[in-house]
């Protein structure tokens, strides 16, 4: 069993400009970025570069129309995609790489073999995705009311950035939903049968931090996340290492409808279904690696083994408040087509469960949640 990798180069830089500098930014470059970054902290930076802002395709998680619509207006062939952004625009940026880009259905659908064309550098802004080191593109399909994800080596970067300075301007409710999603990774790939010592020990490091972190914001209010943005950039990064090799469960699985069909931020919907099935994961069996985990949860909880979701629970509730999954509108009758979506069309992530969930337990779950 193979038992780690990691595909792209790991870089860190104390600046933007040191970035734009060392990258030598310019001429057969494509940016895709967003605005708001753009304007402080890279205008004027890599002179020629084509610079395309993500945000005037839309908003919201990535699509295949926004990607199709960005696509048509890129001009020549660019050399090297930069991607700097939330997974929106990561996740966009690792298709822009490819040989063949459009129809991107097809892509998904799996008509096209994705090939590499183009090198790939890839800088996140928020403290959750992970994206920058996996090799997997998450788009919402218009079309079809769903989120499916394309998983293909051909989508690593060949160098993954991490810029502290970037996430100065980092809301607080992105930092809250995107550093969950960022636990949820750690905490899903730590029980995965694909979970070796290696995913779990940046796994684990990455609970660690991110639970530290939370218990300062528990202790002394959410004004202090300013403090721990580079902390939690690194746990994110680590956790993204841990799942682009042991993958993520029935979370992501069970969110994607929810995210498809209601435009659920990706994190406030892992979020929405993240202790709900984890305790229904302890009901089917208590042992192995969820015991493992249950474990180290105790230890940085400081509570038994048998309270540690009830404390989780109330910890994440001091950074963000969950909401039922009637709160963002969803109907008893959803719940069936939810349920069937996970079945039919999530087997590649809900391969990486912890333990098998049939569609009785599906639609248990999020009856429960509802």
């Amino acid at each position: 069993m193979k038992q780690f990798e990691l595909h792209p180069a790991l870089c860190r830089y104390d600046s933007c400009e040191q970035f734009c500098r060392e990258l030598k930014i310019g001429r057969g470059d494509l940016i895709l970025t967003n605005e708001f970054l753009y304007r402080p902290f890279f205008d004027g930076c890599g002179s020629g570069a084509q610079v395309i802002f993500q945000e005037k395709y839309g908003g919201g998680e990535p699509s295949d129309e926004m990607a199709e619509a960005i696509w048509r207006d890129v001009q020549g062939d660019p050399q090297r995609i930069i991607g700097i952004g939330g997974g929106t625009v990561l996740d966009l940026s690792k298709l822009f790489a490819l040989e063949t880009v459009t129809p991107v259905l097809d892509l998904y659908d799996k008509k096209i073999e994705p090939r590499k064309k183009r090198r790939l550098v890839l800088v996140p802004t928020t403290c959750g995705t992970g994206s920058e080191v996996t090799n997997i593109s998450i788009l919402e399909l218009k079309s079809r009311s769903t989120k499916l994800g394309l998983a293909h080596e051909a989508l690593y970067a060949d160098e993954a950035a991490l810029v502290p300075e970037l996430l100065r301007t980092l809301p607080y409710r992105f930092f809250a939903t995107s550093s969950i999603d960022a636990l949820i990774h750690a905490v899903e790939s730590s029980v995965s049968p694909r979970a070796t010592a290696y995913t779990k020990l940046f796994g684990y490091r990455a609970i660690g931090m991110i639970l530290k972190g939370y218990r300062r914001i528990q202790r002394e209010g959410q004004q202090v996340y300013g403090e721990l943005l580079d902390d939690f950039l690194t746990a994110s990064n680590f956790a993204g290492c841990a799942f682009s090799n042991a993958g993520c469960g029935a979370v992501h699985a069970m969110s994607y409808p929810l995210s498809g069909k209601y435009h659920v931020a990706h994190g406030e919907a892992n979020y929405a279904l993240f202790t709900g099935i984890f305790r229904n994961y302890m009901e089917i069996s208590a042992a192995g690696r969820i015991d493992e985990l249950n474990g180290l949860l105790a230890a940085e909880l400081e509570c038994p083994r048998e309270a540690v979701y009830e404390r989780l629970e109330e910890l994440l509730s001091a950074v963000l408040v969950r909401k039922p999954l009637r709160e963002y509108g969803v109907t008893l009758a959803d719940l069936d087509d939810f349920t069937a979506n996970v079945m039919e069309k999530q087997g590649r992530i809900t391969a990486n469960n912890f333990v098998l969930l049939d569609a009785a337990r599906v639609r248990k779950i999020y009856g429960e949640l509802y």
